[in-house]
């Protein structure tokens, strides 16, 4: 009986050994959090960080581009941004005159429409256009950084003191429009649309200026040195085009009347 007893004791731990690893192996998939996390963990924020460096990150409103100047004439784009993608994308300045005006009327909606489909600057040329093609995704590139600066400004500033019910003002009011009143000159009405941003004008156009004639030349030449100097100033206080008194006089008188209506 003596001898039995080693022999028993070593099946006995032998068979509690067994068992212990394989009420283990059972346990450990259903405690194992490594395959869980990551399948669960990295995918979301690769998914979330992707988009952060296209059109989501442009903020909502509308916002214009500076004038890109061609060998034809100036190119200017302006977009309008809702919920972080491109819906709508125009020309607000483009060549007139002769056969520019076949030109544009040929390649402009093609470049709109190629603008709000690839949601940035990355388009084709339109073929016969190759001048205007290259101005509209030079002003549209401007565009898109100015959207894109406005868009990554808006979490610090939901993020102060004014709390949340203030930040969504505060993104509106970093980019918006305001139209002045036109200006009435002897060669017909100015008027100018500013964006304001940031409390800062980020762009300005003329909506109407003087057509027809020499009138025609005189607006191409001046309205978009005009619309540079207001977004450098930050004010009406710029320096009239040479040969174009009557049409600087009148920008300068709408763009003043813009500026009041935004508040500065």
């Amino acid at each position: 009986m003596r001898k039995s007893h080693p022999v028993r004791r070593a099946v006995l731990a032998t068979a509690a050994t067994v068992s212990g690893i394989v009420l283990l192996l059972s346990l450990k998939p259903a405690s194992d959090p490594g395959p869980a996390a990551a399948a669960g963990g990295t995918a979301p924020p690769a998914a979330a960080q992707s988009p952060q460096g296209g059109t989501r990150a442009i903020g909502d409103g509308t916002v214009t581009g500076d004038a890109a100047r061609t060998q034809y004439g100036a190119v200017q784009v302006r977009l309008t941004v809702s919920g972080g993608r491109i819906t709508k994308a125009e020309a607000v300045q483009a060549p007139k005159g002769g056969q520019s005006d076949q030109v544009t009327s040929n390649a402009v909606p093609r470049l709109n429409q190629a603008a709000v489909t690839a949601q940035g600057a990355d388009i084709d040329a339109v073929s016969g256009a190759t001048y205007t093609s290259a101005g509209y995704q030079q002003s549209l590139q401007s565009a898109l950084d100015k959207a894109r600066a406005a868009g990554s400004s808006e979490p610090s500033g939901s993020g102060g003191g004014s709390g949340s019910g203030g930040g969504g003002n505060a993104g509106n009011a970093q980019a918006r429009t305001v139209t002045g009143d036109a200006a009435q000159t002897q060669y017909g009405p100015v008027q100018v649309r500013i964006t304001v941003s940031g409390g800062k004008v980020t762009g300005a156009e003329a909506v109407r200026a003087p057509r027809g004639g020499q009138s025609d030349r005189i607006t191409s030449d001046a309205v978009p040195r005009l619309n540079e100097a207001a977004v450098a100033a930050g004010s009406a206080e710029i320096d009239a085009v040479s040969g174009a008194t009557y049409t600087s006089a009148g920008y300068q008188q709408s763009l003043q009347s813009a500026l009041d209506k935004a508040g500065g």
